[in-house]
């Protein structure tokens, strides 16, 4: 596949999409110290998103963003759509993105569905949170895409 087709070429490379072109060595650095850093850093979510759809498990990162994104909702009606949504796209068995989470997480949410509270994500996104902490952000830190970037900005920046 060459360069010009790949689309994990095309992400890191400044000329598609500037992202490369903003980032800075000291978020990427930032980024091995802990996966927290990563995932609350301006950029780290979409390199990040990028390498999980390597792994074919970006409905990891998109679960747990759209559950921050949740958790901020204060009109009850927004909140009991977007309860829908997440549970149709991410927690159903068979959902299009069904995330990995144990049964009692799942039955939780099946219970209160019909009355979302601001909550109820809680516990299935802490799952998906020790998920990507403990299997992919290894796997990620020792990934050709965060080696290329942390060493393109290394060279750019000598």
């Amino acid at each position: 596949m060459s360069p010009n087709t790949c689309w994990l070429c095309k992400i890191c490379r400044a000329e598609e999409n500037g992202i490369s072109s903003k980032i800075s060595l000291e978020e990427v650095l930032q980024w091995s110290q802990s996966f927290k850093k990563l995932i609350t850093s301006k950029y780290g979510p979409i390199i990040y998103k990028t390498y999980l759809k390597t792994e074919h498990s970006d409905e990891n990162i998109e679960f747990w963003l759209a559950c921050e994104a949740y958790k901020k909702i204060t009109s009850q009606r927004k909140r009991n759509s977007m309860a829908r949504k997440l549970f149709t796209s991410y927690i159903q068995l068979q959902a299009p993105n069904e995330i990995n989470i144990d049964s009692p997480a799942r039955k939780a949410i099946i219970r209160i569905i019909q009355e979302p509270t601001q909550s109820c994500f809680d516990e299935a996104q802490r799952i998906i949170y020790m998920h990507m902490e403990r299997d992919s952000y290894p796997r990620f830190l020792e990934s050709k895409l965060y080696q290329k970037l942390k060493h393109s900005l290394q060279t750019n920046g000598s």
